[in-house]
């Protein structure tokens, strides 16, 4: 069982989240913690410099609400939201925030996905703590 367990969240179509919570459930301690956490990734150069507005500032309300409304699904558990490459965020945080555990949902993986890599399989790779992939 584990003591903290870290879910990453992606607001796509293509990845559902509800196997995560539900395997976070089953892994936790007693008194254990999840968090939820959204990787927000940079736009590339080509797009960012023809918006006036950041996405990021009008999108963060959004986030978080739908992070708390996810997180109210575990005692105890709160929504991060954090910025860069979502792969390599999800591993650092879970590093620099004492995880013992990430749940994290994939999707079914495309012939691309041998040569660039899924954002679960890179966690997978580099993460310091158990890793559950859930499809």
């Amino acid at each position: 069982m584990y003591e903290h367990i870290l879910i990453p969240v992606t607001f796509d179509e293509a990845c559902d989240t509800s196997a995560a919570i539900q395997a976070a459930k089953a892994l936790c301690n007693e008194n254990a913690r999840a968090t939820f956490l959204h990787v927000v990734e940079p736009l590339p150069h080509y797009v960012d410099a023809h918006i006036n507005i950041t996405l990021e500032e009008r999108s963060l309300p959004f986030l978080n609400d739908r992070l708390n409304k996810m997180a109210e699904q575990l005692p105890g558990a709160t929504g991060v939201v954090t910025h860069g490459a979502a792969g390599r965020e999800i591993v650092d945080w879970a590093a620099n925030n004492g995880v013992d555990c990430i749940a994290i949902s994939s999707h079914r993986p495309v012939f691309s996905d041998i040569f660039l890599g899924s954002t679960a399989a890179w966690v997978v790779r580099h993460a310091q703590c158990a890793v559950h992939v859930l499809r």
